[in-house]
């Protein structure tokens, strides 16, 4: 594997080759072990807050695989499936005003995740879904790429994967000021809730092999989201995008912070390797079961 060519087209530092030696290359050779005796696609589901490097972790397993190893792998975002703007839309109507902003479970269209998995699990020919997030819509399937040959591994990556629905009775009380002036009712996190605890469950069951990058708490992530959208905003070249400023970051991570902090909580004794990370992103523990 080309490591250099990886840190550059990933904007990555020279520190990272060393992370990668110490801590995800021996991950990747854990998974090659698993997926030997797999019948079907070896399915990996990668966990980690907004900002937390899950998304840079995927295309680096994807990259060693495909270089050392010659295999087939599909990597897919939990992202790639949000429902576009029309019918967060009409979700905002009927439910909640809230679910007008993509992110928390039932703003997916997990129906859609179910059948690329399946087709991807048959080894049929399968169209790839990707979300323009700069337009806050789907790209048009003309661009989705397309996989057309049985994969050795499906990578899932994304900030609710592997997450379970809370108990009723945590509802109750807001654990933000959005929570508690924009649904004061507990209608919005309660259909959240609900979502959760449905079709997700069955995507996420599909998950041989579970991965998390643990945030050391949800402070982090007002700091690592602001990279994302700044960076966001240096390759949308002045264009007018859904970019956001740093107040509307600040409001929109909100939606996720329960949710995410359920997640610290009860995730990391479910997952098969756990990496904790401090407020940099560096790796300060692994949890190997």
């Amino acid at each position: 594997m080309d490591i250099h060519g990886f840190l550059t087209a990933h904007h990555l530092p020279s520190s990272y080759a060393d992370t990668a030696q110490m801590w995800f290359i021996p991950l990747c050779e854990q998974l090659l072990k698993h997926q030997k005796s797999a019948k079907k696609p070896f399915i990996v589901g990668i966990n980690g807050c907004q900002g937390s490097g899950k998304s840079t972790l995927t295309s680096f397993i994807e990259t060693f695989l495909k270089s050392e190893h010659d295999m087939r792998v599909v990597s897919l975002s939990i992202d790639d499936f949000y429902l576009d703007k029309k019918h967060r839309n009409a979700l905002a109507i009927k439910v909640h005003p809230l679910l007008k902003t993509r992110g928390v479970p039932g703003t997916h269209n997990i129906a859609l995740a179910l059948d690329t998995f399946s087709m991807l699990e048959k080894g049929e020919r399968t169209q790839l879904p990707r979300f323009d997030k700069s337009t806050d819509n789907p790209f048009p399937i003309s661009q989705w790429p397309v996989m057309d040959a049985l994969s050795d591994v499906i990578i899932l990556e994304g900030w609710c994967v592997g997450v379970s629905p809370q108990e009723s009775s945590a509802l109750t009380h807001p654990v933000n000021a959005l929570e508690s002036e924009e649904d004061s009712l507990c209608t919005w996190r309660s259909f959240v809730n609900s979502e959760l605890g449905n079709q997700y469950q069955t995507l996420f069951n599909k998950i041989d092999y579970s991965v998390m990058l643990a945030a050391p708490s949800f402070d982090s992530v007002l700091h690592w989201r602001l990279e994302q959208e700044h960076k966001l905003a240096k390759t949308s070249k002045g264009e007018k995008t859904g970019v956001m400023n740093d107040d509307e970051v600040a409001r929109f991570i909100e939606h996720y912070q329960r949710l995410t902090e359920h997640a610290l909580s009860t995730l990391p004794q479910q997952c098969d390797t756990v990496f904790y990370l401090d407020e940099h992103r560096n790796i300060t523990q692994q949890d190997l079961k």
